[in-house]
This record gives C-alpha cells, structure tokens and sequence, in this order.
C-alpha cells in the first residue's frame, strides 16, 4: 500500500491462494476462520498507514470494540474479566485484590511514560550499533530493566498472583513466558486497557484482505498462489524474483516470509556473513502451538470472545514448553468463540470455535502425526475448565495444524508461530535488520525483523522498510 502510494512498480508474490499468512484464514462449508491472530490491538498504527493512502481504517474494515476484552480463568482458582475502561476494570480486579486495584492507575501511568519514551526506538530501524546513541534510545532504553522480568516488574503493582497473570499472559504473543519476557512488554497489556481490543467483522484476516484490495487499487499486482523458487544476485545486490511461472527484474526487494525459512533456501549462504545456517540455527525461536478450528452446531453464548485458560501450576507448564520440550500434561489454553460477536462467520444455528494450546516448537522430538489424535481428545476434555462441556457431538468441521504442519505447510522455522524469541540479546540491533545488511536492494518486514512479533509492531515493521526503500530510491 504504502510504496504504491508512493510511486513504486509494485508485485506482490503470495505462495498461497489467499493473502495474509499466519494471518490469513481458513473457509470451508461456510465457516471462516483466522488462521492466527484473533487479537486487534493497537489500531492506532495502521489506522496512520490508510489514512497515508487517503482511506479510513474503521470505514474499509468495520470493527468492534470487546467487552470484556477477554476472561482469564485460574483452573481451580476463579476468573477474571478485562473490562473495557480503567474504571470498569479496577473494580473487577478488586474482586481478587483490593491492594492490587489501588495500584492500577499506577501501572498505567509507568506503562503510558515507557510506551511514550520507547516510541521512537519502535518506529526507527536499528541498521548499526551506533543507532543507539540516536537521541532519546539511550534513556528510552533504561525502561528495559534487564535485570527484572515481565513478572517481576508487575509485582511492584500487584501482589496477587492471579492479577499478575492476567497482565502478564500476553507474553504469548512474542512465543515466550512471563518469567524470562523483558520487563518492556509490560506494554503489551496496557495496550489493551489503553486503546481496547478489537473484532474486524469477519476476523483479523479481513484487514489483510482489505490491504492487498486497496494495494491492488492503487496499482500493485497481487499475484496469488505463485510461489518464489529463487532469487537473482548481481554480486551482492538483489536482480530479480524467480517463480515457476515468471522472472521479475527489481530495484528492491521486500521478504516478508518466515525470516529463517525464507533465508535459507532463497539466499545463498555465502551471501550471507551475518545470518549463517549455524547462527539462524543457535538462536532462540518462540513455542509452537498446537490449534483447532471446529465449527459446530448451535452456539455457546455463555462463553465470552476471548478466554484464556492458565494451567494451575503456570511455572511447571512453561517448564514443559520451554525447557523439558515435552507436550504439557495439563496444558494452558485460549478459546476464541468469536460468534457470540460476529455472526458472519458460520453458517445460520452453527458457530466457530478456535483453540490455541502452547506447546514445543519442532526443535523437540514430538512425533505429531501419532499425537495429534490423543491430544485433541485431551484438549477437548480442559475445554471444561470454562464450561464447554458438550461439543465433540456438536462438531461439523474440523482442522488441526500441529507445529510440524506450522513448518511444512505454511513456511514457518521450527514451526515457531511466534518467530525469533525477544530476549535482549535478540531485540533492535541484535534482530534481523529491515535493511538487510549483506544484500544491497533487499528489505524484510514482519515478526521476524525489528521491532518484532505482534500485529501492532508488524505494521511498524512495514512503515519502518518503506521509508528505508523510499529514501534508497530517492521515491
């Protein structure tokens, strides 16, 4: 969108039949599914990116603002609803801790002044390690806190474990835990009381679909279900796209595939000094999931939006993911049941049910064609824990997608949905530059380069590589 605004020749090359990714969809005997992100956060920044192309984001992709945002339940220990405004939400935390209520304009208020100071760090490219003396990083940086983790930094404002966990779980969204994720990402939750969560009718993947219309309007060629076998150097620059269908001359090159896939088998590894096969291989990549699509007759009205089952013992079950790399025995869950808000995703008297459980990515030794079965009927059985007793009989449409079907079918390293992890040591420099430094004319977006995983950043990541492609083109 952006670089055909701003003039550019622009082909867009998709693999699939459909655009978006990990945020495309599934459609199928009139269900409609995300394939990943069920969550909108944060509208502000794409909301920037249309109005750039003269559109309206909430006029070309109508959207709902949830509320509750979601309930967290505590298998054996009660729930907790995140309403929708500061006011709503201190009370429902005054349910489980009036101390911890007290404290919450205290933690908007940290987390509105880092977001504010770290702003320009995520909005700016990071090319070399002299980016850090930019003005404004270095003291921005200080609200990294390497010494403390998400969790630790939240036990400054609450004292309940439970409350803790409902502002902590997003660490799922960049693959890791609360108990190793940068204090930073406390920012995370605070987006989502700040600015609210949101439901694009027909899901997430309706805003990518909406981008490559209006890409298309504005000349760009989207070219569906062509996937890229190679790519053309003249020395160390970028010449062309090669499918099995066309050869495609470039100035520059954009490769918003799966970083660690896409490198491997696009770019020479001599072409590559800084991202060797043996560095891309040592780094550390998020989880897996394991999911299930299942649309089913009638609805389950008394199960909100979004929720999210934590595991009664949540530091053993990151233990199982993480370290032991063994499937959780008691698995932690999420449930969309995005009917009870939308109803143009199933067909009349059925609904859709998505189902995510954190699990290993492929780096363990799971053998997922024999598991896939038995773990179904177990996660179907903790669906109980928020009141879903009865849908196996209910059940019309099923997909699995297993972290072995996440690296085969849909392009993705080790099946890490959530790309390369966001430990300090992996984050702004020490990430995949948006320029891409050993490459002359080749640029990456997406989770995989900076700022990193998540919507909201994504786009960042976007902005970021078409200003860098703007300023190398003198656009």
């Amino acid at each position: 969108m952006l670089l055909a605004h701003r003039g550019c020749d622009v082909t867009l090359l998709e693999a699939r039949a459909t655009v978006g990714g990990r945020s495309g969809y599934i459609q199928e005997q009139g269900f409609c599914f995300d394939i990943g992100p069920t969550f909108f956060l944060f509208p502000e920044v794409l909301r920037e990116i249309f109005a750039e192309v003269g559109r309206d984001l909430m006029t070309e992709v109508p959207m709902t603002k949830i509320d509750p945002l979601y309930r967290v339940a505590f298998e054996g220990a009660g729930h907790l609803d995140a309403r929708d405004g500061v006011d709503a939400m201190r009370d429902e935390i005054a349910r489980l801790s009036a101390e911890d209520a007290a404290n919450l304009d205290c933690f908007m208020r940290d987390n509105r002044r880092k977001i504010a100071d770290f702003k320009s760090v995520l909005q700016n490219p990071f090319d070399t390690i002299f980016d850090y003396l930019r003005p404004g990083v270095l003291s921005a940086l200080g609200n990294l806190r390497p010494h403390r983790s998400l969790d630790d930094d939240l036990k400054r404002f609450f004292r309940d474990e439970r409350v803790r966990r409902a502002f902590s779980f997003q660490s799922k969204y960049l693959g890791m835990s609360p108990f190793n994720c940068p204090s930073l990402f406390t920012i995370l939750a605070f987006l989502e009381h700040e600015y609210g969560v949101w439901h694009p009718t027909g899901g997430c993947n309706m805003v990518m679909r909406k981008m490559a219309e209006i890409a298309g309007q504005l000349g760009a060629d989207v070219r569906l279900s062509e996937p890229v076998t190679a790519l053309d150097f003249e020395g160390r620059r970028i010449s062309a796209v090669n499918t099995d269908q066309a050869r495609y001359e470039a100035d520059a090159v954009v490769i918003n595939a799966d970083f660690g896939k896409a490198m491997q088998s696009l770019v020479p590894v001599h072409m590559r000094r800084r991202w060797t096969d043996d560095k891309i291989a040592g780094k550390k990549f998020s989880c897996s999931t394991y999911m299930l699509y299942l649309g089913f007759k009638g609805e389950l009205p008394d199960i909100h939006h979004h929720t999210i089952c934590l595991a009664d013992d949540l530091v053993a079950n990151v233990d199982e993911i993480q370290t032991s790399m063994v499937l959780p025995k008691t698995p932690s869950f999420y449930v969309q049941n995005a009917s009870v808000t939308d109803k143009t995703l199933a067909p009349a008297g059925h609904s859709t049910l998505y189902v995510l459980v954190p699990v290993p990515n492929c780096d363990a030794e799971i053998d997922w064609q024999r598991e896939a079965g038995p773990y179904r009927e177990l996660v179907l059985d903790r669906l109980s824990l928020i009141g879903i007793n009865d849908i196996r009989d209910r059940i019309v449409f099923e997909r699995i997608l297993t972290p072995q079907l996440w690296h085969q079918d849909h392009g993705i390293f080790k099946g890490a949905t959530f790309n390369m992890s966001h430990n300090l040591s992996q984050m702004l420099y020490f990430r995949p530059h948006n320029r891409f430094e050993d490459v002359k004319g080749l640029y990456l977006v997406g989770g995989g380069t900076h700022p990193g995983s998540g919507l909201p950043v994504i786009f960042e990541s976007a902005r970021i590589s078409s200003r860098l492609i703007s300023d190398d083109l003198n656009l």
